[in-house]
């Protein structure tokens, strides 16, 4: 049964995808470096930066404007996180994403959210994601550290010999069953 503040666990990709960061704080921040991760396809507005965000968009040439947030800040935006303080411009965003179809994370305000940003472990090929649905944050953030901790040293190397041998072998069940069994093996189920 679903819960009425479920969020469906999406990978998508960000190629060809624009982001709108609304903020320039520390909050801000935060989110700017984990997208950084996946794209830098990415705008800010905001009335102030702050220093550790400005190293950022110079470091990854990204653009940026000095200013109040205008609704056609939305226009080629496909998600767009709101980071301010201000709840009226979380309200107000969030009412102009939706005549565009615009996905929105209003920080700490699920209220006004699409979407949500959940801790992310991100190493090459490995991606987990890891949310409470918004209940605790602090809980995912310390499950993430906990998960890192319990990787396998040498996961990625495996990723990476698992994708070669998956893109030489032919399609079929004898090909998921030797890839399933080499997956048991490596952790030893």
């Amino acid at each position: 049964m679903q819960s009425p503040n479920s969020y469906f666990p999406f990978f998508v990709s960000l190629k060809n995808r624009k982001v709108l960061i609304i903020g320039g704080g520390k909050i801000a921040y935060h989110k700017l470096k984990k997208l950084l991760d996946f794209t830098n396809n990415i705008k800010l507005i905001s009335l102030e930066y702050s220093f550790d965000m400005l190293e950022l968009i110079k470091k990854y040439s990204l653009e940026y404007e000095q200013r109040e947030y205008i609704k056609e800040d939305l226009v080629g935006i496909d998600f767009v996180i709101v980071a301010v303080d201000d709840r009226f411009v979380h309200k107000r965003v969030y009412d102009d994403s939706r005549e565009l179809n615009i996905f929105v994370n209003s920080v700490d305000n699920q209220k006004f959210c699409d979407f949500i940003f959940p801790s992310i472990v991100k190493e090459k090929n490995l991606t987990i994601a890891i949310s409470t649905n918004g209940a605790s944050p602090s809980i995912s953030k310390y499950l993430k550290e906990y998960l890192i901790q319990k990787l396998p040293k040498n996961l990625n190397t495996f990723i990476d010999e698992m994708k070669d041998l998956r893109e030489t072998l032919p399609k079929g069940k004898e090909r998921m069953k030797l890839l399933e069994q080499k997956v048991k093996e490596f952790f030893r189920v």
